[in-house]
């Protein structure tokens, strides 16, 4: 078993992430998850379903601050702007597998416009991911809203 890493990193926008390496070397496996993880962000704001539709399992889960949803549940709430996704500013990140199953942790800042909003929040996420047939595949996305900032 693998141990945790950490990274600090901040994804700008669509544009290329900023990483500050603070721990030891990282495995293969583990900088996979984590640039898959961060592209996850940028085609979320970017919406780009069609990548997404692809990297989401049919079975997975996403769970928000007031509901959880389905994969198709979470594409439309993307593609109607429901929900638009700016910026993730990622402060850490960590990974762990069991089997052929990544978790991956992260402690972000998200950037977004709920329902016409601006919706500017520190989360603790959570993104499972299941090794299918050679690709990564996401099973559930959680979002844990933190009461500190930091």
């Amino acid at each position: 078993m693998l141990g945790p890493i950490a990274l600090g990193v901040a994804v700008l926008g669509a544009g290329q992430p900023v990483v500050a390496q603070t721990a030891a070397r990282t495995s293969g496996a583990e900088r996979t998850l984590i640039e898959l993880s961060r592209q996850k962000w940028r085609w979320m704001a970017e919406r780009n379903v069609d990548a997404l539709a692809k990297l989401f399992d049919d079975q997975a889960i996403f769970v928000h601050m007031s509901r959880t949803m389905t994969k198709p549940q979470e594409l439309e709430v993307i593609s109607s702007r429901n929900i638009e996704y700016r910026q993730a500013d990622i402060k850490d990140i960590s990974v762990r597998f069991v089997g052929d199953t990544a978790i991956v942790a992260s402690r972000i800042d998200l950037h977004a416009i709920v329902r016409g909003e601006v919706a500017d929040n520190p989360f603790s996420v959570t993104e499972t991911y299941v090794k299918q047939r050679g690709d990564w595949k996401l099973g559930a996305l959680v979002f844990s809203k933190r009461s500190v900032p930091n």
